[in-house]
Formats: structure tokens, C-alpha cells, sequence
């Protein structure tokens, strides 16, 4: 794999487009869908360009040049945006990919009203009309091949890559995990909403949350979506409780894993470490992160973040994110070189 990635990278180099800016543009909103956000090799000079808190160094509207004929698509978070992914992008622009980052309706940060399986309900499909949106556009269309997509998801993303892994999950399963675990796992099964805090309220809280989940989310019928241009997918600290782990266990396409250890929203021993333990030796770890949490991956990370947001997603203490980050997105780019070129 090594030897491979290293000849790719070479001729990289050769063809010019690994000296090429990082170009941005955004696909419009339909009556489906929200907008499309792709980064992709340009010809133009990059420029500092402000998007919501971020500065990104990009070539807006910028001329795309041919890279390497292939795309990936990113699936963000809940409540998440592209720009939070924007350094795995440029890894990936910079070996020649173009990348696609739908917004999820509902669950992104401009509007966050309907997060959790509601969500995962809706996005593998937004993921396939992404690759449409991208296939139907004349500056992209002519410059690649999409019968070798490539996937990545993160957090609730993760999740959405599982689906499209060929996972099989329900909102039951949802409500099953959460009746079984939901003190351990509370913040994966109610959000944002509240935390426990070893207070007289708590017991509250808990009857609280399981009485909406078990009003919510009994429907214990299989949600499965796959889409046969897909053909190598990445989760990163996924949502994954709900899963049927037999339905992972050979999974359609290869698929990688990128765990945090110190993942407090999603813990591993509930989600991460049970796909692991269903899919090896048929799946990889494409990194595993001992220090990281679970907003650890974002990068750029968003600037600010306080109270229980701020605890799920600021990086622990002893976490060296300029030392571990570009080397996860190497080992991420690599996977995708490894399993979509020629």
C-alpha cells in the first residue's frame, strides 16, 4: 500500500495538479436538498476567503484543472458544516481528488432542528443525490469518473457511511441502546439537550429522555440505502449503536475506521470498538487516535466552543493536533488512493 500511495504521489507531481490551488465552489440548494460545497484542484491563485467563523485559503469559483478523475464525498456531523473538514479536503485535493460535502437538511449549522435517526434516515440518500448534483454540473462532469466514488463520514456522518457500508439499523435499535445504556451513553442518546451532572435533577432528566425516545423512535423497520458507485467508504467515530453488527460484518465495499479514544459523545466500547470487533479482519483501521475526542477530527476546529459543546468537541488535554491531524489525513487519503485509482 505504501509503495502504491508513493507512485501515486509521484506522478502527482508530474502531472502538475499537486502544485494546484484548492479551488471552492458550491452547487445550489434544490427543492430536495441543501446545497453542495466542492473542493477541488483550480488553476486560480488562492486567496483568503471567509465562510460562517472559518477563513479558509481557497480559490473561490477558481477554474477547476483535472486531478485525478476521481470524487469523494464527505458526510458532516450533526449540526456540522464543509468547512470543518476543509484540511481533509485539501489532503485530498492535493493528491488529485475532487470532494463533495452536502449540507444534511435539518441537521447542519444553519439548521439543526432534526438531528439523530430522523437524519440518518435521510442521509445516505442525500449522499447519492450529492454524486448526481456533482455528475449534472458542466465544470466537474468532464473531469471524472464516477463509477469508483469515494466515501467518508464522520460522527453522525459516520454513521451514514455504515448505511452505505451496507449496514442495517433502525430507530428501534436506537431506542434499544438507549433504554439499555443510557447513563453511560447519554450524551449519544439525548444530544445537546441536557447532561447529567450527579444533581437532585437527574433522575428527571433520565425518565425525560426515555420517554421521548420511546415515543419517537419505535419503528424497528430496517433502514438500508446503497449506491453501486460507492466503492470505498471511511467512518470516523461513528454513531453506531444501532446497528444489526451482523449486517457489518462483510461489508460491501472496503471499509476503514478512525477511532478516538477519548471520545466522550460517541464512546467506543458502544459504537467504534463494536464495528471494529464485527468487521476485521474484512475492514481497516486506518487510524486509531489514543488521545484524541470526538471533536478531535474536526479540523479547522471551530473557535470558542463553551459548555457542553464545548466539552464534547474541544480537544482533550495532552492531544497534540498539529502533530497527529495531518498524519490521520494522510493515512485517510491513502485509503482512498489505495481503493479508487487504478
Amino acid at each position: 500500500m505504501r509503495r502504491r500511495f508513493h507512485f501515486i504521489f509521484l506522478l502527482a507531481l508530474w502531472s502538475g495538479w499537486a502544485q494546484a490551488s484548492m479551488g471552492m465552489a458550491e452547487l445550489p440548494a434544490t427543492a430536495d436538498d441543501e446545497p453542495v460545497t466542492v473542493f477541488y484542484p483550480s488553476t486560480d491563485a488562492a486567496q483568503p476567503t471567509r465562510r460562517a467563523r472559518f477563513t479558509l485559503d481557497v480559490a473561490a469559483q477558481g477554474a477547476p484543472v483535472r486531478g485525478n478523475g476521481r470524487l469523494v464525498v464527505v458526510s458532516h456531523g450533526s449540526g456540522g458544516a464543509p468547512w470543518v473538514h476543509a484540511d481533509l479536503a485539501r489532503s485530498l485535493v492535493d493528491a488529485g481528488f475532487i470532494v463533495a460535502m452536502p449540507e444534511h437538511k435539518a441537521d447542519n449549522y444553519k439548521d439543526d432542528s432534526n438531528p439523530g435517526p430522523d437524519s440518518w434516515s435521510m442521509r445516505p440518500a442525500e449522499v447519492s443525490r450529492a454524486i448526481d448534483a456533482v455528475a449534472r454540473d458542466p465544470r466537474f462532469a468532464p473531469l471524472l469518473q464516477l463509477d469508483k466514488v469515494g466515501m467518508y463520514g464522520m460522527s453522525a456522518g459516520g454513521h451514514t457511511a455504515l448505511s452505505l457500508a451496507g449496514g442495517r439499523w433502525s430507530p428501534a435499535g436506537f431506542k434499544q441502546h438507549c433504554e439499555a445504556n443510557l447513563v453511560d451513553d447519554f450524551q449519544s442518546c439525548v444530544g445537546l439537550i441536557m447532561r447529567l451532572t450527579g444533581g437532585p435533577f437527574d433522575g428527571l432528566k433520565k425518565w425525560a429522555a426515555l420517554w421521548v425516545i420511546r415515543h419517537r423512535f419505535d419503528d424497528a423497520t430496517p433502514r438500508e440505502h446503497t449506491d453501486p458507485r460507492i466503492a470505498a467508504i471511511a467512518a470516523a467515530v461513528p454513531s453506531s449503536a444501532d446497528f444489526e453488527m451482523a449486517s457489518l460484518a462483510e461489508p460491501r465495499v472496503p471499509l476503514g475506521l478512525i477511532t478516538a479514544r477519548q471520545d466522550r459523545w460517541l464512546i467506543p466500547r458502544f459504537h467504534s470498538d463494536r464495528v471494529l470487533a464485527a468487521c476485521l479482519p474484512r475492514c481497516e483501521l486506518i487510524a486509531d487516535m489514543p488521545t484524541a475526542g470526538h471533536g478531535s477530527l474536526l479540523s479547522p476546529l471551530p473557535p470558542g466552543l463553551t459548555g457542553l459543546i464545548g466539552d464534547m468537541l474541544n480537544d482533550p488535554s495532552g492531544f497534540d493536533r498539529s502533530g497527529v491531524l495531518p498524519d490521520v489525513n494522510r493515512k485517510t487519503t491513502a485509503f482512498f488512493s489505495t481503493h479508487l485509482l487504478p
